[in-house]
């Protein structure tokens, strides 16, 4: 159970990010209705993670390959919930999915997936990333596409810490 009632879209400032949050998600789940008791926080949240998931040139496949991964090593269970349909409809097989968890010994990934989740494991347990490990992901991204997939794992980070501190869980009642 959440620790904070979700919110509703009551007031004609949570009704107008509701509508966009419809309009570009499809629907009001957990996550926005937690968010929307800020609206200024729902609507800078939806802005910048809408330009993460649906403007960014980084493929959907390593995008949502992260975003299970760290919600994995968070302990969210919400987000990776929400984000297995998409990684599968993004073209993860679901071996891949599956082996998320615990993905080293794993022979299901490529070089540079396994690139990618290392760096993707450092950045969320450690913070800093060592040359070692960023210059074997830069070997297959431009400039570009490290800033996207920098910001995607940071991203889902603060995604994960906000699900867990506010404990909101996809069996919640609302």
């Amino acid at each position: 159970m959440a620790r904070i009632p979700y919110a509703q879209p009551d007031t004609q400032d949570r009704q107008a990010i509701a509508e966009r949050i419809v309009q570009e998600r499809g629907s009001l789940t957990h996550l926005y209705k937690m968010l929307l008791n800020s609206a200024p926080v729902a609507d800078g949240w939806l802005t910048y993670l809408t330009a993460i998931r649906q403007k960014c040139k980084l493929h959907g496949a390593i995008r949502e390959m992260v975003i299970m991964r760290v919600a994995f090593v968070n302990g969210a269970s919400y987000e990776a919930d929400q984000h297995a349909p998409l990684a599968l409809r993004e073209g993860l097989s679901h071996a891949q999915v599956d082996a998320l968890h615990d993905w080293e010994p794993a022979t299901c990934f490529t070089d540079e997936q396994r690139a990618v989740l290392a760096y993707c494991d450092t950045m969320t347990k450690k913070i800093q990333v060592p040359d070692t490990i960023y210059d074997a992901v830069a070997k297959f991204y431009d400039a570009e596409h490290m800033v996207e997939l920098t910001a995607t794992i940071a991203a889902y980070n603060m995604v994960s810490r906000f699900l867990e501190a506010l404990q909101v869980h996809s069996h919640d009642h609302h």
